[in-house]
C-alpha cells in the first residue's frame, strides 16, 4: 500500500482518539478526571484488535483491551446495534483491572456494517464499597469490599438510556451528580469519536481503511521484531518484593525471567513463574494489567518510538500462573493493583539491565501512592471523594539524573492543583514539596521524591496505597537506592503517629494534619564519580544537604559556602581510592 496514505490513516485513528481525551477531560465533573485526567480513550476492529490508543494513562490498555476480548467471546450474546454503548468494571466478568476504571465502548457502523469500536475509560472517584473512595484502597480482603461489579452491560440501547440499568449504578455509588456527570462525560466522548470514524470512513472507504490498518500492524510488528535483533538472545532473571499487601506484614515477592530469541521472527517471551501466590490483601493484579503493564514496558525498551496497537503485541509471549499475584483469580482484592504493576517494571527493568544497561532505569517510586479522603453525612456533614496519586522519583538512568517528583511508568495522571482541592474539599494544604535527600546518591542521582502535608478540616476517611515504605528502590552499578516514603499523622498538629501504606476507612479528625510522603529515584554509577558541579548544584539548589554531599559524594561544602576545590578533589580521590 501507498507508505502515505497508510500513514494518513493512521495519523487520523491517533488524532481522532486524543481528541476524545481532551473532550472527556474539558467536559468531567469529578476533578479526577477534569484536572488530574486519570482517563484514556482508543479505538478498536471489529475483531477487538486495537487500533489507536492515547497517549493517556498505559495500565488503562488492560481494561479495555479485555472488555474487548471479553465482549468479543460473548459476540452472539452481545448483539450490537447503532447508537448502543456497553458499560463494563469487573476484572473478572468484564476484562477490567479494578473497579472505579468504569469502561465504555460503542460500536460504529458504516453502511449498515460493523466498522470499529470506539472505547473510552474513566476513573470514577467512587463505585460504592466499604468506605468512600474504597475501591482505590489496597486493604481489602475480597473484590465485594471495593464496589459495585458491573459485567458487560448496556446503558444505552439504540440511543436511548435505559433508565432502569443506570439508576441501578447510581444508587450503589456515591456523590450521585458527580458519577451522572462523568458518565455522560464519557458517552460525549464516544460520541464525537463515532463521528470522527465514520467520517474517516466516508472519505476513504471501507476498504481503504482497513488496509491502511492492516499496514499500520505489520508495521508495528516488523518495527519491533528488528529492535529485539538488537537485543542479545538469552534468558535475563530478576526478583523483587513488595513491602506488604495491607492485610499481613509479610513480603511479597516478584520473579520474571525475561528471553530474547532471534531467529526469522525475534520474539520476546515474559516468565513470571516464581512469584508468589496472589495476596489476601488488595494488591493483586488480573491478567489484563499484566498484559498492559509488559506492553508498556517493552514499548520503552525496545521501541519508543514505535506506535502501540495490535501488531506490536504479537511478537510478545507472557507465561503467568493463574492464582498467583500478577494474575490473580476471583474473588481476589484488586483495588491497589497499579502498586504491583510499577514492581513488575522494576522487575523486568532489573532483569534488562544485563544486556542493555543504556536503555533502563533504577528502581523508581514505585509505586501509585494513592491519597483518598472521603466524607459521609454522618462524619463531614456531607458526602465527598477526594482522589490522587502522588509522583516521586524516577530512578536515575545511563548518562542522566532521574526526574524530581514526577509519576512514572504505567500511571501517567497530573498533580491536583491546590486551589482545585481547597475550593472542593475540606482540606488546606501546609506543604507540598520535593524532599531533600530522598534521591539515591550516584554518578547520575536519581529523582527526589514530594511530600504533601494536607490539614483536615472536617472529620473525614483515610484509604490509600502505596509501597516503598519498607523495602527502598534500589540503584544500579554502584548508585545508591533511593529513600523510603511514609504516611505520618500528626495528632492536632503535635503527635506524629506512623500509619501503614495501606489502609482503607481510617478516620481523620478535624484539626489532624496527613504527611504523605513517596519514595525517591535509586541512583545510577558510584556516587564518588559524579562530576563536581553538579553535586555544589544540587547543594544550592536544596535537593542534597551539605552533610549528604560530604558523605555520599565527597564534597566538602563549608558553612561560609566557600568550597575548597583542593580539599575537595584530594579527599575524593582517597575516598575513591578506599571504595576500590
Amino acid at each position: 500500500m501507498d507508505p502515505i496514505t497508510a500513514e494518513i490513516i493512521s495519523s487520523v485513528f491517533r488524532s481522532i482518539v486524543e481528541e476524545m481525551g481532551f473532550a472527556l477531560i474539558r467536559s468531567a465533573y469529578s476533578t479526577n478526571i477534569k484536572e488530574r485526567r486519570d482517563c484514556s480513550c482508543a479505538v478498536f476492529d471489529p475483531d477487538g484488535g486495537l487500533i489507536a490508543l492515547a497517549e493517556h494513562i498505559p495500565i488503562h490498555l488492560g481494561s479495555m483491551q479485555g472488555l474487548m476480548c471479553h465482549v468479543l467471546k460473548k459476540k452472539p450474546d452481545l448483539l450490537f446495534e447503532e447508537g448502543d454503548v456497553l458499560a463494563a468494571n469487573d476484572p473478572f466478568h468484564g476484562g477490567g483491572s479494578h473497579l472505579p476504571d468504569v469502561t465504555l465502548i460503542k460500536p460504529v457502523f458504516y453502511k449498515g456494517r460493523l466498522a470499529a469500536f470506539v472505547a473510552d475509560i474513566a476513573h470514577w472517584s467512587d463505585v460504592g464499597g466499604q468506605s468512600p473512595g474504597g475501591g482505590t484502597a489496597g486493604s481489602s480482603r475480597e473484590i465485594y469490599q471495593e464496589g459495585l461489579r458491573i459485567p458487560p452491560t448496556f446503558v444505552i440501547k439504540k440511543g436511548k438510556l435505559r433508565e432502569d440499568v443506570f439508576e441501578i449504578l447510581l444508587l450503589n455509588m456515591r456523590n450521585r451528580e458527580e458519577r451522572e456527570g462523568d458518565f455522560r462525560a464519557q458517552t460525549a466522548s464516544l460520541e464525537l469519536g463515532e463521528k470522527r470514524v465514520k467520517s474517516l470512513f466516508q472519505r476513504h472507504g471501507f476498504s481503504l481503511v482497513y488496509r491502511g490498518i492492516q499496514e499500520e500492524y505489520d508495521y508495528s510488528e516488523r518495527m519491533l521484531r528488528n529492535s529485539l535483533r538488537e537485543i542479545p538472545e538469552g534468558t535475563f532473571a530478576f526478583s523483587d518484593v513488595m513491602d506488604d499487601d495491607g492485610v499481613g506484614k509479610k513480603p511479597l515477592r516478584i520473579r520474571v525471567a525475561v528471553t530474547i530469541r532471534h531467529g526469522s521472527k525475534p520474539s520476546i517471551h515474559f516468565d513470571f513463574r516464581g512469584t508468589d501466590l496472589q495476596s489476601s490483601g488488595g494488591i493483586n493484579m488480573v491478567y489484563s494489567a499484566l498484559m498492559a503493564t509488559v506492553l508498556y514496558t517493552v514499548k520503552v525498551l525496545a521501541a519508543p518510538e514505535v506506535f502501540l496497537n495490535q501488531g506490536f503485541a504479537r511478537p510478545i509471549y507472557i507465561h503467568a500462573e493463574k492464582g498467583s499475584l500478577v494474575n490473580a483469580v476471583e474473588p481476589a482484592a484488586v483495588g491497589g493493583r497499579t502498586d504491583t504493576c510499577q514492581r513488575v517494571v522494576d522487575a523486568v527493568l532489573g532483569a534488562m539491565f544485563r544486556v542493555i544497561p543504556e536503555k533502563v532505569v533504577a528502581a523508581s517510586n514505585g509505586a501509585t501512592t494513592a491519597v483518598i479522603f472521603g466524607g459521609t453525612k454522618d462524619i463531614s456533614g456531607y458526602d465527598f471523594v477526594y482522589v490522587e496519586a502522588l509522583g516521586g522519583g524516577m530512578g536515575a538512568r545511563y548518562g542522566k539524573d532521574g526526574a524530581d517528583g514526577v509519576q512514572v511508568h504505567i500511571t501517567n495522571t497530573s498533580n491536583l492543583p491546590i486551589e482545585s482541592m481547597e475550593m472542593e474539599y475540606p482540606l488546606r494544604v501546609l506543604r507540598y514539596g520535593l524532599i531533600p535527600d530522598s534521591g539515591g546518591p550516584g554518578k547520575f542521582r536519581g529523582g527526589m521524591a514530594i511530600r504533601k502535608d494536607i490539614l483536615a478540616l472536617k472529620p473525614l476517611l483515610f484509604s490509600s496505597h502505596s509501597d516503598r515504605h519498607v523495602f527502598v528502590p534500589w540503584g544500579f552499578k554502584g548508585g545508591k537506592p533511593g529513600e523510603k516514603g511514609f504516611f505520618h499523622i500528626f495528632l492536632q498538629g503535635r503527635f506524629k503517629k506512623k500509619i501503614p501504606s495501606k489502609i482503607n476507612g481510617y478516620l481523620i479528625k478535624k484539626g489532624d494534619v496527613l504527611s504523605a510522603g513517596t519514595a525517591g529515584g535509586g541512583g545510577f554509577g558510584n556516587p564518588l564519580e559524579r562530576d563536581e558541579d553538579k553535586v555544589i548544584r544540587d547543594v544550592i539548589q536544596g535537593r542534597v544537604s551539605r552533610q549528604k554531599a560530604h558523605a555520599e559524594y565527597g564534597i566538602v561544602i563549608r558553612k561560609n559556602g566557600k568550597i575548597d576545590r583542593t580539599a575537595t578533589k584530594k579527599e575524593r580521590a582517597q575516598k575513591r581510592a578506599g571504595k576500590n
